[in-house]
């Protein structure tokens, strides 16, 4: 069902210049590159994201005569929100926490399904709660386990490493007894949730804590107080329209790009439930060796920092399921107590821990591994079980109010989920292998032959071993769509000449253009690879936890007596998989190191950044911060402020994922301003992408809903390009007239002419500005949102043509 929302009326009488506001899209650009200017001054905004304009443009508005013909232009530039200083090249290591979030607003569209929705979103924070605890489980691993306990405790490890000297068992230290050893370990893992906490806090500060203007607050409407009441666009109740009250879109919310509530109290949970993970791993061992007979140490202490430590998970899983989202208005609240007393009782057990891990026991003897296996074990099934439930929920949401575009139908969110949760295995598994590999010297961990420890638990070598497995697996569906796309390309030969002609025709010339246009259509297929991975990585992770846990063996030991291929390729899938899970962080690495250093590998990571945090922080607050809580304030502010000085009109020009914040920053205008201004995009993937991964807030009713509200909506797109296309407001095959221009022709010639005697590019996803037909979209949005200026006399004109020249519109392209 389509919003009530009317169409707008016609705009008030143009009493000013026109202004077109720019925005690039992925990768950035700087204000001379948008403007076409080497002159730019900045009109308001700081070092991270600025309004600039043309030099003899800094007060257009205040002679609006001068610009009859041509809007001022204005650039939005915010790329140093995603692509800044080097220390932006640590998110890498946020990656699962990133893509975990993404799938918190992949849920389908929702029509009156409140405990559904609410459902779904519990789940997506209690799997991003898994993550926290999964990394901070790895990183005690490394530093409990295999350090302090493996090594330590091996005289033939520690002696080969001087710097564990001090640590050692056999030297009879104060610090070589097994608790002392874990206590001082601990503080490795602890140092590392401790980092996560402040990079939340910093980048919260920097990034989210940007209110918006009171002037854009509206009409937000939301029945509990939680984003996850209903879908934006739904009616409250759908069996009775006569008496639904229209839901606004919620995009248009006022709270929506102002979370601070939320990661505040995420904050706090995530922090308080990586001590207690450290807190766990500390009074496993010790709590296991004074339950022995002649411990020295009454079990009833560990047992009272037990029960402590299990309460204190209890409150960080009622605080994640409690509460979600609140967006009907700015939720300027902050639960003090909470977020002070949660991390800090955390911590108060972990130093418990770690006080009583440190209590002398001169009986104490380190040996095999800590009891690390059944944590790893139960994490993964828990991570499992909770993707199966997203997806049913999904399912559940999709099949109430199916929409045909949503990917996967409706799976989406849990199939990236998966992925998150792989990603996070790989790179913990990763550390794990790596770290053994190195303190093992020459022997191969778990195998027995020539090892001198026992290594990681034997579940993170059955998930390397499916990684070879899974990688076969993919084979199939890329040679399907690499012979797919040949033939697409192949056929595509004959329409292309006829498209040109009557030039003559050319056969590479025509190769080259059915090849990129072919290419380009393989982002339609992303979503099906998607869920072949994740189906994939979802059976072989329940095979080989399955395999550990009837096995206690790694792969290689476990199939021993069985037949010799099949012991030969189990020994082969441990060792391969070993080494690509090595290689992959070692790639993690390395590309951060280099991003660190190098400006422009930074900006190739920034470019990731720019569609991955968009979206707020909703289930993970490690992730990396939004850029669009502060962006989308910007430019509504802007755009309000502008149109309620001069009363002209405007046009936001936004290209890639710039229209995606254009489109945002206009739903969240006031319906005065928003009388005023027209939206220009091109090159977007507001339907392409975030129509079908994000149903709920771009689907077509959201969209039908912006285009109704919005005075005038034109979008280009071409078939070379890979990201953007058409909206498709129309349920029609064929593209939307109303708001799709479109395919634009690509190249502009097909060969050599007079007026262009060297070969056109193929300019795909950049420069739109240089097709003929923006320019003419840009004058017909301009002219339809109100007649021009009276025009000057003779001597006024010649007067301003002299002053403005050639002057262009400037490109806004990233």
């Amino acid at each position: 069902m389509a919003p009530a929302i009317p169409p707008p009326p016609r705009p008030p009488q143009n009493t000013g210049a026109a202004l077109e506001l720019l925005v690039h899209g992925v990768g950035g650009a700087t204000p001379q590159e948008m403007l076409g200017d080497p002159r730019t001054v900045r009109v308001t905004g700081d070092a991270t994201a600025a309004v600039y304009r043309r030099t003899e443009d800094a007060h257009g508005e205040k002679h609006p005569e001068r610009y009859r013909d041509e809007p001022v232009a204005e650039a939005y530039c915010w790329s140093g929100l995603t692509s800044g200083n080097g220390s932006r090249a640590l998110w890498l290591l946020l990656l699962p926490f990133m893509v975990v979030n993404l799938a918190h607003w992949m849920r389908p569209t929702a029509a009156g399904r409140t405990r559904a929705v609410r459902l779904y979103g519990v789940v997506v924070r209690l799997v991003a709660l898994s993550l926290t605890v999964l990394l901070t489980a790895a990183a005690c691993e490394v530093a409990l386990d295999l350090v302090a306990w493996q090594c330590a405790g091996t005289p033939d490890c520690s002696g080969r490493r001087s710097w564990l000297g001090f640590l050692s068992s056999h030297q009879g230290g104060w610090w070589s007894q097994p608790g002392r050893r874990l206590a001082l370990a601990a503080t490795v893992p602890a140092a590392l949730v401790g980092l996560l906490w402040y990079l939340s806090n910093r980048t919260w500060s920097a990034y989210e804590s940007q209110s918006p203007l009171d002037a854009l607050d509206g009409d937000g409407y939301d029945p509990d107080g939680t984003e996850e009441a209903h879908g934006p666009g739904a009616p409250d109740n759908v069996d009775d329209p006569e008496s639904a009250r229209p839901v606004p879109p919620a995009l248009s919310r006022p709270g929506f790009w102002y979370g601070r509530r939320l990661v505040s109290r995420l904050r706090a949970a995530h922090t308080a439930a990586g001590f207690l993970t450290v807190a766990a791993f500390v009074m496993g061992a010790a709590t296991l060796h004074d339950r022995t007979v002649g411990s020295s140490v009454p079990p009833v202490f560990g047992l009272v920092i037990q029960g402590a430590l299990v309460v204190c998970a209890m409150v960080v899983v009622w605080v994640i399921c409690r509460r979600g989202r609140s967006e009907s208005v700015r939720d300027n609240r902050v639960d003090g107590a909470l977020i002070t007393y949660l991390p800090g009782s955390a911590l108060t057990v972990l130093g418990l821990a770690v006080l009583h891990a440190g209590w002398s026991r001169p009986e104490w003897v380190s040996s095999g591994s800590l009891s690390g296996e059944t944590a790893f074990r139960l994490l993964a099934l828990g991570q499992g079980l909770l993707v199966v439930i997203m997806a049913l929920v999904a399912r559940s949401l999709y099949r109430r109010t199916p929409e045909p575009r949503t990917t996967l139908y409706g799976l989406g969110g849990p199939s990236v989920a998966m992925l998150a949760c792989a990603l996070g295995g790989v790179m913990t598994g990763g550390v794990a292998q790596r770290v053994a590999d190195w303190l093992d010297g020459p022997g191969t961990p778990g195998m027995g032959r020539g090892s001198i420890i026992e290594g990681p638990p034997v579940l993170l070598s059955w998930q390397a071993s499916v990684i070879p497995v899974l990688l076969l697996l993919l084979l199939v569906p890329v040679l399907y769509l690499a012979v797919r796309t040949a033939r697409r390309a192949r056929r595509m030969g004959p329409d292309i000449e006829a498209e040109y002609a009557p030039e003559p025709p050319d056969p590479a010339r025509t190769r080259r253009i059915a090849r990129i246009r072919a290419t380009a259509a393989l982002t339609d297929s992303a979503p099906w690879i998607v869920g072949v991975v994740s189906a994939a990585t979802l059976l072989l992770g329940a095979a080989a936890v399955a395999g550990s846990w009837a096995s206690g063996e790694v792969p290689g030991l476990a199939t021993d007596g069985a037949a010799a291929p099949v012991e030969s390729l189990a020994e082969a899938a441990q060792s391969t998989g070993s080494w690509l899970i090595g290689f992959g962080f070692i790639l993690f690495v390395a590309g951060g190191r280099r991003a660190y250093r190098d400006a422009s590998a930074r900006r190739t990571i920034g470019i990731l950044w720019d569609v991955g945090t968009f979206w707020p922080r909703a289930a993970h607050p490690f992730a990396p911060p939004c850029y669009a809580e502060r962006a989308v304030p910007d430019l509504a502010s802007r755009m309000c402020a502008w149109t309620a000085t001069t009363k002209g009109r405007l046009i936001i020009s936004g290209h890639s994922q710039g229209s995606v914040l254009a489109a945002a920053a206009v739903w969240q205008l006031p319906d005065s301003a928003r009388r005023r201004v027209g939206l220009l995009t091109y090159g977007s993937p507001i339907e392409r992408l975030y129509g079908r991964w994000f149903p709920a807030y771009f689907g077509a009713v959201p969209l039908l809903g912006l285009n109704r509200s919005v005075h005038c909506w034109r979008n280009l797109f071409r078939a070379t390009d890979p990201i953007g296309g058409p909206v498709r407001l129309s349920t029609d095959p064929d593209p939307d007239p109303g708001v799709d221009r479109g395919p634009l022709k690509d190249p502009l010639a097909y060969g050599r002419t007079t007026a262009l005697p060297l070969p056109e590019p193929i300019l795909g996803h950049s420069d739109y500005q240089a097709d003929p037909v923006f320019a003419k979209e840009r004058a017909a949005l301009l002219e339809e949102l109100g007649p021009r200026l009276p025009r000057q006399t003779e001597g006024g004109d010649a007067l301003q043509k002299g002053q403005k020249g050639q002057k262009s519109s400037g490109r806004s392209s990233g």
